[in-house]
């Protein structure tokens, strides 16, 4: 059957393909610019490719959840809303992609591949509407996308309650096809394989249930049970290199975001607005954490002063809640530590996960300390600090600009995990816990605002208030959420409306708490 790849592909058009060491362009796809009708394959690919990489696919929008996360500061003109934490109105661009699962699915060619697409399509679904919800809360969900089937246009808001045990059940149903699917065309990431989808399917939805810690004594939502079945029954991610991570390459368009390369291509680097934070850097420091040398550069007046690249004395953080008067001026002083250059300098500076392996672990020790799972916590907190940190070196050459002679080994790693071993309280372990996926998580997550979340929900890392300085409203708090879109304020104004007056008393506020946040 044909069909004129405009009528379900106009708002998500074809990307370039990225590609992964076991596949190339040809195997995915065909050339998009010259399609005429669409297949399951090019409809998985640009909503793959949409998760993964359209939100960060220019340098600007690649910092942009860093400085969210405080990783990093950007002193270009006036203060930088996420680094000061304004929060505006987000959009539900990740519910209209969804509009191509039916096709995709539709498209699949025998019993096999239409499973595969159904648990592709039942996986992107729960990616796409925990992603919305955990911005502000109710969404439409079981309405939604049913413009064209059921001709519903302004579609009804669910409670974030239901939203999630939908989440949840589409994970399932996901877990299920995979299991029974075979191997499918159009996945830049996986390479089409079943296998792999479902173990990133159910090392997810841990994740999902882990931010329903509030809700364990809910009947419905089951967390504890949900989370035991799945990491008694069903395959997780192995290690780093299930990561659900977007390979850059050499072709032009498909470069690592932060990369320089022709030299001098990227005029944020040339012009260097970035500081590293102290959040980042001081607790690389305190924790003497060699992961450091990999991300940051020394600062140059310290270089001038003596110290050398392998000094810890040598790098300096800035911090993030700082006026941009007082940032220029420590800019101007060159006194700071920036960016690796291997950053800079490399096509593929590493594979950016939306979700690793490595957050896997620290959930796991996360539930392991709440007492969830009787595995002891500190041995899934070691793994996920062990595949953090060979996975940075992994795809660190070893140039001495790279690392600064202070390079990641099998001996270094062991004694770090034993120096920040867990220990104390239970709130003293999710802190230590939450610190090493915040490093882990340096450039990585993409949009889905990894870090700031876990702060939201933990408190940690601490993030530093500056009254003087915060641009929220009111500017002793931080906020908790971003407002509803104004296209559903302008075309679906009396469904938002009751959302905002079950949820919020009818004030759409960026303070307001959502019911996942609440005991």
């Amino acid at each position: 059957m044909k069909i004129k790849f405009l009528r379900y592909a106009l708002l998500v058009p074809i990307a370039a393909i990225m590609v992964t060491g076991c596949s190339n362009f040809d195997e995915i796809n065909t050339n998009p610019n010259a399609a005429t009708q669409v297949s399951s394959g090019m409809l998985a690919t640009s909503m793959i490719l949409s998760i993964t990489r359209s939100d960060i696919s220019s340098t600007k929008t690649f910092i942009q959840p860093s400085l969210l996360g405080k990783y990093m500061t950007w002193n270009e003109g006036g203060p930088t809303d996420f680094q000061y934490n304004k929060l505006g109105r987000t959009n539900f661009n990740r519910i209209t992609l969804l509009r191509n699962i039916k096709p995709m699915i539709d498209f699949a060619p025998n019993e096999g591949l239409k499973k595969s697409y159904t648990g592709l399509g039942h996986f992107i679904r729960a990616w796409q509407f925990f992603q919305t919800t955990m911005q502000v809360g109710d969404i439409p969900y079981s309405d939604a996308v049913k413009g064209e089937t059921d001709a519903i246009i302004k579609p009804k808001y669910d409670s974030q309650k239901a939203v999630f045990l939908g989440i949840l059940n589409e994970l399932d149903q996901a877990n299920i096809l995979f299991s029974e699917g075979t191997n499918f065309d159009g996945d830049p990431i996986y390479a089409g394989k079943v296998d792999n989808w479902r173990r990133l399917t159910n090392s997810f939805q841990l994740h999902v249930l882990l931010q329903l810690y509030k809700k364990t004594a809910d009947t419905d939502l089951k967390v504890v049970t949900r989370f035991n079945d799945i990491v008694a029954n069903r395959p997780l991610m192995r290690d780093y290199k299930d990561n659900f991570a977007l390979t850059y390459n050499v072709t032009a368009g498909q470069n690592y975001p932060w990369s320089s390369v022709p030299a001098g291509s990227n005029p944020y680097v040339l012009s260097k607005y970035s500081m590293l934070s102290t959040t980042l850097i001081n607790t690389l420091k305190t924790l003497q954490d060699n992961r450091l040398f990999y991300y940051a550069k020394p600062s140059p007046v310290k270089i001038t002063a003596g110290f050398l690249a392998s000094d810890w004395n040598a790098y300096v953080g800035a911090e993030p809640s700082n006026s941009i008067t007082s940032l220029g001026a420590m800019r101007g002083t060159k006194d700071y530590s920036d960016i690796n250059n291997r950053y800079v300098d490399l096509v593929n500076a590493e594979p950016v996960s939306v979700f690793s392996f490595q957050q896997l672990q620290f959930v796991l020790a996360e539930a392991a300390v709440r007492g969830w799972i009787s595995t002891p916590a500190q041995t899934y907190y070691a793994a996920g600090i062990t595949n953090a940190m060979k996975f940075t070196a992994a795809y660190t050459p070893d140039i001495a600009d790279y690392h600064h002679n202070m390079k990641i080994t099998d001996a270094n790693i062991a004694t770090y995990i034993a120096n920040v071993a867990l220990t104390g309280t239970n709130e003293n372990q999710i802190s230590q816990i939450i610190t090493q996926k915040y490093l882990a998580g340096f450039f990585h997550g993409g949009s889905t605002y990894s870090a700031w979340f876990e702060n939201r929900r933990t408190g940690y890392p601490v993030f530093i208030l500056n009254p003087s300085t915060n641009l929220n409203n009111p500017t002793t708090n931080f906020p908790l959420r971003w407002l509803y879109p104004s296209n559903e304020l302008d075309y679906n104004t009396e469904n938002m409306n009751a959302a905002v007056a079950s949820q919020y008393g009818g004030n759409d506020n960026v303070n307001q708490m959502m019911w996942l946040l609440k005991d």
